[in-house]
């Protein structure tokens, strides 16, 4: 039986919806299960490739932290040249330069609050304590946290 082949998400930040708004994010790699993130030559590597994009203005991230087979971050997205391009340029350079084989697309909610924002945030710094990978949140090692963690004006 063919499985149907799902739409391609739209990614697509409404007008109304204010500059430097907080979206979180999920990437995940392909095949699901296999570590292709938490290994020091590659997860050093991605973070790196997050900092820079954070650090040239590309992307304001506030949180973002590696999974085995996933990535989680909470970014905000300049309108132009928007989310899914911004998106599909860094899954696109961290795919050439360090192999990682990535999910056609990935997953964006809009945190519309402050309680979402630190309710997602939690939830992602809890993630490797949920599954076994650590005893606590602080001993995780593939976590980038920018010190200026505001929303940006662009």
């Amino acid at each position: 039986m063919d499985l149907p082949v799902r739409e391609k998400l739209p990614h697509t930040i409404p007008q109304w919806v204010a500059d430097g708004s907080w979206f979180f994010i999920t990437i995940n790699c392909v095949p699901p299960s296999k570590n292709q993130l938490c290994r020091a030559d590659t997860g050093d590597a991605v973070l790196a490739a997050m900092e820079f994009y954070h650090g040239r203005f590309i992307w304001h991230c506030r949180l973002c932290l590696l999974m085995p087979d996933h990535v989680h971050a909470i970014i905000a997205f300049p309108r132009e040249p928007g989310m899914a391009t911004t998106v599909k340029n860094w899954k696109k350079f961290v795919a050439g330069k360090h192999g990682v084989d990535w999910q056609r697309d990935f997953f964006d909610h809009r945190l519309r609050d402050h309680h979402e924002l630190e309710e997602k945030t939690s939830y992602i710094l809890m993630n490797p304590v949920r599954k076994g990978l650590c005893e606590r949140p602080q001993d995780w090692l593939w976590v980038y946290r920018p010190n200026d963690r505001r929303p940006p004006h662009w």
